[in-house]
């Protein structure tokens, strides 16, 4: 690997760390754009540039989590009994999530990815008044909720935020506790799926070299190495902004990768 290529993913990995701690979103969002930049700019087969992009940005989010999660633990404001409510569901559908997206081509996968993205966008900024009654679902409810946070989380390569800080933030959790348990979230979505990625990917022809399945481990590792350091700094600062400000970074961001995936299907 070129000195030049390591320094962008290691600014890749700062930022989408950064993004991680911040906004609860595993820093996926952020990376699977990037990522596809860099891998079509490589030459990677174009049928394989959005799965690669997606499976290594997924296995980043092992990382970040673990390093995000730590900063938001010490605050208080992870909600563990969601997290474990969650997890059986998530679980199932990250092993899923990757399947599935093997089974599309890179233009309905840019689409899809872009599509959520932006809805995720839309959802946050939306001025609603909370219900004083309502609450989380039981423990169906939630086992099902996280099947679909982890199957399209497994299927855009994203730590599941996009899904998980909506939905807790209709059911009365406050922000800064939804992005801290959406941090939580991101491991065990990121394990499953990683394992996935690798299992579907594992014959895929014309696969560059040092990939594992769909995970193209020296952009995993640089990436990590940087996203690790800089997942803590982000959950610090989400602690010392208020919900509106949160809100609002999290939407413009998801809004601007949205309309880049989107440019990059009709490309």
């Amino acid at each position: 690997m070129d000195i030049g290529l390591m320094l962008i993913l290691l600014a890749m990995g700062a930022g989408g760390g950064f993004a991680a701690g911040l906004l609860g979103i595993g820093g996926g969002m952020v990376l699977v754009p990037f990522i596809t930049m860099i891998f079509t700019a490589k030459g990677f087969p174009p049928e394989l540039v959005v799965h690669m992009a997606i499976a290594t940005s997924l296995a980043t989010i092992m990382f970040t989590s673990l390093s995000s999660v730590r900063a938001h633990h010490r605050h208080g404001a992870v909600r563990w009994r969601i997290v474990a409510l969650l997890a059986p569901g998530i679980a199932a559908g990250a092993m899923l999530g990757p399947w599935i997206g093997k089974q599309m081509n890179t233009c309905a996968q840019s689409l899809l990815f872009s599509a959520f993205v932006a809805f995720s966008a839309v959802q946050m900024l939306r001025s609603r008044h909370l219900s004083a009654g309502r609450e989380l679902p039981g423990t169906p409810g939630m086992i099902a909720a996280g099947g679909v946070i982890g199957t399209m989380a497994g299927l855009v390569g994203a730590g599941g935020g996009f899904i998980s800080v909506p939905f807790m933030a209709w059911c009365n959790v406050r922000i800064h506790q939804a992005v801290a348990t959406s941090a939580a979230l991101g491991f065990p979505i990121a394990l499953f799926g990683t394992v996935s990625n690798i299992y579907v990917g594992w014959a895929a022809p014309g696969l560059p070299a040092h990939s594992l399945g769909f995970v193209y481990l020296p952009a995993l590792l640089v990436i990590a190495a940087a996203s690790v350091t800089m997942a803590p700094l982000g959950a610090r600062l989400a602690h010392k902004m208020d919900v509106a400000s949160l809100k609002r970074v999290f939407a413009v961001v998801l809004f601007a990768l949205a309309a880049y995936m989107f440019y990059h299907a009709l490309a």
